[in-house]
């Protein structure tokens, strides 16, 4: 039953064929054998067995509230939950409890879905491999599948396999991995600059950035303002439809949302800029592979230019900084979240607690972005920023005016890779690698999605990128829906980690794509 899609689980709901309850329990129950992978922050056990319960009550009452009532969901850490603790994997929050749930969660609770709990990250999700929360990094659910494990084993033997794991990329790393080990069958992140996308591509799950306005971001905690959007993370493309379309719409406490209604999501049953130096041969063999797939089925394929590209991530660093710069000054330990005990004066206090309060990585960009603001820079960098912003968004209106309907990157530089080998570098040059074909699209609005796409040599997940017209995420969705149809994605197969959860697995179909070398 855990293996199986968001509306398939909903329909079964419907039959009878399983109870919210026992739904629930099983989910609680897979989320403590994978303790180890580290995805949540917080389980909110009472809370979603309470909420399968008043579920079942309705179920028995044939008053479902729709797709999602009974269906387990979780939650980045960075998205307010009322009376479940909040905290950014930061010690500048630990303790700190919202009075109010987000928008989005909201809406799911609205909707009967059970909130299983909070999902680890980045802190305050400024980074690129859920790795430098306070609670530790997020193991990929994908180092111990039979897949990967049998791979290696081949090129090297003696190695301690459980010491070789692998990152989820990030910052949403949580939740990726959370619905890639079949605790949950959708979970929400957040995308700045390929939050979402990012960890989708490495633990082989879809991951939607949908156009900027169309989902509410009130109660997301910011990091950027002006490119901050509620991802969505699930196994499958409609999936994510089905989300979305829960979420997407006005929201009176948000004034960037669309102001007119929006209607249901039903889906019906390559440009030089985007090939980097560093772009693996396997990537950039199934990126090629993909387009020839749509040109055999009658699409017209050809190459587009974006010609400011180029300078994207710089643009995106400098208007992240400085809006990060901007965010962050609230969390001074008057108000909410920590605060240190330092009595010396209030600027004392301020100083140690945002010290004790943030990581290196959070005041390293705090410090860049009010440089950048400093009147004396201003115009050079923040103004000139925006000025280049604007010309990228420029890029995509002329590309897809061209009479383009959608565009296919790839999602990251190359699959998961080892925790080892990722802290080498350090956050800020992991983010300018892994942020390479995420970011442009963050900057200009648009939306996009990461689709699975094949398993590498290493038998680890490959991930493409579409990315569509402002506020056509539904035609976006159609498309993506037909190439994932197409390639048959295999199933992750962890049997060796969880023997007793063999079942999740049974009738699953276990097609694979495979790159000859």
């Amino acid at each position: 039953m855990l293996g199986r899609t968001l509306r398939e689980v909903s329909t079964a709901l419907k039959q009878g064929q399983i109870t919210p309850t026992e739904l629930c329990q099983k989910c609680l129950s897979l989320i403590k054998k994978t303790k180890f992978l580290n995805a949540y922050i917080t389980v909110s056990e009472e809370v979603a067995l309470k909420q399968a319960e008043e579920s079942e009550k309705r179920y028995k009452k044939g008053h479902s509230l729709g797709d999602l009532d009974g269906i387990p969901v979780a939650v980045k850490d960075n998205f307010s939950t009322s009376g479940i603790e909040t905290t950014c994997a930061s010690n500048m929050l630990k303790g700190y409890v919202p009075p109010y749930n987000a928008t989005v969660v909201q809406k799911l609770l609205d909707q009967g879905a059970l909130l299983l709990g909070k999902t680890n990250l980045d802190e305050f999700a400024m980074g690129s491999g859920s790795t430098d929360g306070v609670f530790g990094p997020v193991k990929n659910p994908w180092s111990y599948s039979r897949q990967y494990r049998e791979k290696r084993r081949q090129k090297s033997r003696g190695e301690n396999e459980d010491a070789n794991w692998l990152i989820t990329g990030g910052s949403s790393g949580g939740s990726a991995a959370a619905v890639a080990a079949f605790t949950c069958f959708a979970a929400l992140g957040s995308d700045t600059g390929g939050s979402t996308r990012n960890p989708a591509a490495r633990c082989g799950v879809v991951g939607l950035k949908p156009s900027y306005g169309l989902v509410s971001r009130h109660g997301l905690i910011p990091l950027v303002n002006s490119m901050d959007v509620p991802g969505i993370l699930t196994r499958c493309v409609e999936d994510a439809a089905i989300v979305l379309g829960i979420l997407a719409g006005h929201d009176p406490k948000d004034s960037t949302t669309v102001q007119d209604p929006v209607k249901p999501f039903m889906l019906p049953s390559l440009t030089d800029e985007y090939f980097a130096p560093e772009l693996s041969s396997e990537a950039q063999s199934l990126w090629s592979r993909a387009a020839d797939l749509f040109e055999s089925a009658g699409a017209k394929v050809k190459e587009v230019s974006l010609p400011h590209t180029s300078y994207s991530i710089v643009c995106y660093h400098v208007l992240c900084a400085s809006e990060v710069a901007s965010n962050m000054a609230r969390f001074d330990g008057l108000e909410y979240g920590s605060r240190c005990d330092a009595d010396v004066s209030t600027e004392a206090m301020y100083a140690a607690t945002r010290r004790e309060g943030f990581n290196a990585v959070v005041r390293g960009r705090i410090l860049t972005g009010n440089f950048f603001l400093l009147k004396e820079n201003y115009e050079n960098y923040f103004i000139k920023a925006q000025k280049v912003r604007r010309l990228i968004a420029n890029d995509f209106v002329n590309v897809f005016n061209s009479g383009v309907d959608v565009l296919l990157t790839p999602t990251t530089l190359s699959e998961a890779i080892p925790y080892e080998e990722f802290i080498k570098e350090d956050n800020r040059t992991r983010s300018v690698q892994d942020d390479i074909f995420t970011q442009a699209v963050n900057m200009a609005g648009l939306p996009a999605l990461s689709v699975p796409m094949a398993l590498s040599n290493q038998g680890l997940p490959v991930g493409l990128q579409f990315i569509g017209r402002a506020f056509c995420d539904q035609q976006l969705l159609t498309i993506a829906r037909w190439f994932e149809k197409q390639v048959q994605f295999p199933v992750i197969q962890l049997e060796e980690v969880m023997d007793d959860c063999s079942s999740v697995f049974e009738n699953e179909k276990l097609a694979s794509v495979t790159i000859k070398q």
